[in-house]
């Protein structure tokens, strides 16, 4: 199966951005359950869980809707920040808020989002994800223009939340017009 779409490549230079910039350091996602969540990463993805931070609260002010953007009476419950192989670190929160909504945001929504693991294999990949249980969305699919060479796959964690997994061995696509790459795959001595 193929993506179908058109790609434009970008040429035109853009101002110098934010002073110091060098890439991603962390993603923080909030979950239901901040222990499965965990549980989750570790033994099922194999990420490794690095430190825990306990509660943290304010009890009068906003400092929490100032600094969190969060009711000022919202709650963290439990913090895990864990890392998954090359990439950034994600750090997991649990929160107790007055409004907080339990509704998943799906990738079409305003703030809708996911979180990208680059696999060697996916199709192993995908495979030992139902071995283990996880609802796979459709399957390995191939990419053509800016991304050709992708394979991609949507999978869900256990409290529905988006994920997907990417693999290019042979490069993508865009790599004939740039010599910016998120890694060299191929090499990995590189």
């Amino acid at each position: 199966m193929t993506s179908e779409g058109s790609s434009t490549y970008m040429t035109n230079k853009r101002g110098p951005g934010m002073p110091g910039m060098r890439g991603m350091d962390h993603y923080g996602m909030t979950v239901p359950d901040v222990d499965a969540a965990v549980d989750f990463f570790c033994d099922v993805l194999g990420c490794e869980e690095l430190y825990k931070l306990g509660t943290f609260k304010v009890e009068e002010g906003d400092w929490m809707t100032q600094h969190l953007n969060v009711h000022a009476r919202a709650e963290i419950t439990n913090m895990r920040m864990i890392r998954c192989g090359h990439g950034a670190n994600i750090e997991l929160f649990e929160y107790e808020a007055p409004d907080k909504s339990q509704e998943q945001a799906k990738n079409s929504d305003n703030a809708g989002h996911h979180m990208c693991f680059y696999v060697d294999d996916i199709f192993a990949a995908v495979e030992y994800l139902r071995g283990h249980g996880v609802t796979i969305m459709g399957g390995p699919s191939l990419n053509v223009g800016a991304e050709a060479g992708e394979y991609w796959c949507y999978f869900l964690t256990p409290w529905g939340a988006q994920l997907e997994l990417v693999s290019y061995p042979g490069g993508r696509g865009y790599e004939q017009h740039t010599t910016k790459r998120l890694w060299d795959v191929r090499d990995p001595a590189a």
